[in-house]
């Protein structure tokens, strides 16, 4: 491999200027380098190899060979996994694998009442706007402090329709995340709202929230963090592939993370295919799946 071959192969990952200097090539030299095989046909090379490569530089070394294959799929290249495979480890194309996640127990010794988990046994709904999760995550900083981030995502689209990241989690936090999600997206009556046990959820205010636009609290059962699978599976997502990217896994500070959590949030929603609903962008799905009366409606009124 060619020493520009593979600054391209990790631009996503470190800055291009320190990878210049690791292989010692001059980074104007790469640029014309770069140029050039934008502008010219690489002999002998298939069409879909260079859109191999597009492609995975697009999406940030987020795709792996599924992903990758639907991607060149609807460009109307018809490649195996196993030659994607072949092709990437020729290019050293290596996609981000998230880490195995760790559960750990919510604390629920706040002592305020906590609501029944009523997705036991329920089908998955499908329609939109029908069940939506919700969960606060960690989100580390430079100087060593945390940045707290609360989100609720459609359990049938996989969007995340409202979020919020702040210094302190508070039960603010989650009230804020909720009412951008209720701005979002009209609340269906008998929406239903799971979390996990966590005091933010059990406060009078996030209470009084989902009552005043007719939704159901529902949350995870004692010590059992699977019943909240979904919402710990976005975390385990948006880590890797915003952290893992960074020279180091941190946000600068409060205003980095918000802004970095805002971008990718608009990846995740409008760009990123998810295999669970048949390799669509969760925004495309939303709006297919959104209950008829509730297209072009601009809310409900509170009761």
């Amino acid at each position: 491999m060619s020493r520009y071959r593979f600054i391209e192969a990790h631009c996503g990952q470190y800055p291009i200027r320190l990878l210049c200097q690791v292989v010692g090539a001059p980074a104007s030299g790469y640029y014309v380098w770069q140029q050039a095989q934008e502008q010219a046909v690489a002999p002998g090379e298939p069409a879909w190899e260079r859109a191999l490569v597009q492609v995975f530089g697009r999406h940030k070394r987020r795709y792996g060979t599924r992903r990758l294959q639907v991607a060149l799929r609807r460009k109307g290249y018809r490649v195996g996994r196993q030659r994607l495979r072949t092709a990437m480890r020729q290019r050293g194309l290596h996609a981000l694998q998230p880490k195995a996640y760790t559960p750990r127990t919510t604390d629920s010794t706040h002592g305020l009442r906590c609501a029944p988990n009523r997705l036991l046994d329920q089908p998955k709904p499908t329609q939109a706007n029908r069940v939506w999760v919700s969960d606060i995550t960690y989100l580390p900083l430079a100087n060593g402090d945390w940045a707290y981030l609360c989100a609720f995502q459609d359990v049938a689209s996989k969007q995340v329709v409202g979020w919020q990241v702040g210094a302190t989690m508070p039960e603010e936090l989650v009230t804020t995340a909720l009412q951008r999600a209720f701005w979002a997206q009209p609340p269906t009556p008998g929406l239903l709202v799971h979390s996990d046990r966590g005091g933010q959820y059990c406060g009078t205010a996030y209470r009084q929230l989902l009552h005043d636009h007719q939704a159901v609290r529902s949350q995870s059962r004692r010590g059992d963090c699977y019943d909240n699978a979904q919402a710990e599976s976005l975390w385990s997502r948006l880590k890797t592939e915003v952290l893992e990217l960074r020279e180091r896994p941190v946000f600068a500070d409060l205003a980095d993370a918000r802004a970095s959590v805002a971008d990718y949030f608009d990846y995740y929603n409008h760009e990123r295919l998810h295999s669970s609903i048949d390799y669509q962008t969760p925004y495309h799905t939303h709006q297919q799946l959104l209950p008829l009366n509730a297209l072009n409606c601009p809310g409900y009124p509170e009761v």
